[in-house]
C-alpha cells in the first residue's frame, strides 16, 4: 500500500465500521493520556520521596532529630499502595490493561480496515478542509511553495 492509500477507506468498508474503529482509536488515545498521567504520578512521587532526604537532613540540622527519624521511618520509601511503589503500578497497568488494549486495537484495524489507521479522522479532514487553500492540503506531500500570507488561488 502506498502512502497515498494509507488513509483511504478500503473497498467495501462501511460507515459504521469506520465510526467504530474511530471510536476505538479515540479510546486508545485517551488511554495513552492516562498512561502518561501514571508516569507523571510515578515521577512526581519519586521526586517527593527524594526530597525527603533533604527534609530529614534539615530537620536534624535544626535540632529536631525525632522528627527526622519519624519522616525516615514512616514516609521515606513507603509503599504508595500496599506492596507497591509507583513503578510497579505503571508495570501492572501496562501488563494488565494497556498492552492488551493496544494489541486489540491494532488487530481490529489490521483485520477490519486492511491496517489503515485513522480512517475516521482522514475522512473528517476531507470534509472540513477548504479545497485550493494552501493551508488545507490533503497530504504532507502536497505542500506547495506558497509564501506565508500570500494570496491563494
Amino acid at each position: 500500500m502506498d502512502e497515498q492509500d494509507a488513509h483511504r477507506r478500503p473497498e467495501g468498508l462501511d460507515d459504521d465500521t469506520v465510526a467504530a474503529l474511530g471510536s476505538l482509536s479515540k479510546a486508545l488515545e485517551t488511554t495513552e493520556r492516562a498512561r502518561g498521567h501514571l508516569f507523571s504520578f510515578h515521577q512526581l512521587t519519586g521526586t517527593a520521596d527524594l526530597e525527603l532526604d533533604r527534609a530529614v537532613e534539615l530537620l536534624r540540622k535544626a535540632g529536631h532529630p525525632e522528627w527526622a527519624e519519624r519522616v525516615e521511618r514512616e514516609i521515606l520509601g513507603r509503599n504508595v499502595i500496599p506492596g507497591h511503589w509507583t513503578f510497579q503500578i505503571v508495570e501492572a497497568y501496562d501488563r494488565t490493561y494497556y498492552q492488551a488494549f493496544k494489541d486489540l486495537e491494532r488487530e481490529a484495524v489490521d483485520r477490519l480496515a486492511d491496517g489503515r489507521d485513522h480512517l475516521f479522522e482522514a475522512e473528517m479532514k476531507e470534509t472540513r478542509r477548504t479545497r485550493g487553500h494552501p493551508d488545507h492540503t490533503a497530504r504532507p506531500d502536497s505542500l506547495g511553495t506558497r509564501r506565508p500570507n500570500a494570496p491563494f488561488t
